[in-house]
């Protein structure tokens, strides 16, 4: 799965890894994890960071190629 966590970090006042995970619940190791693609959100945690980011989820998350 392909993110843009890391680009909507930046566009938010570059929103760090830590207050975003805070603002979500979970740890920044977590939120590192996603940002690099070895870690795939819940579809809760997804929803959540889309809504601190007050956009749709499929802004930040999106299918790779033959998925």
């Amino acid at each position: 799965m392909e993110n843009k966590l890391r680009y909507y970090r930046f566009m938010h006042q570059e929103m760090t890894q830590m207050t975003l995970a805070e603002r979500t619940g979970v740890t920044r190791q977590t939120i590192f994890a996603i940002e690099k693609g070895t870690f795939n959100p819940s579809v809760k945690l997804a929803l959540k960071m889309a809504r601190v980011f007050g956009v749709p989820v499929e802004d930040i998350f999106a299918l790779e190629e033959g998925d």
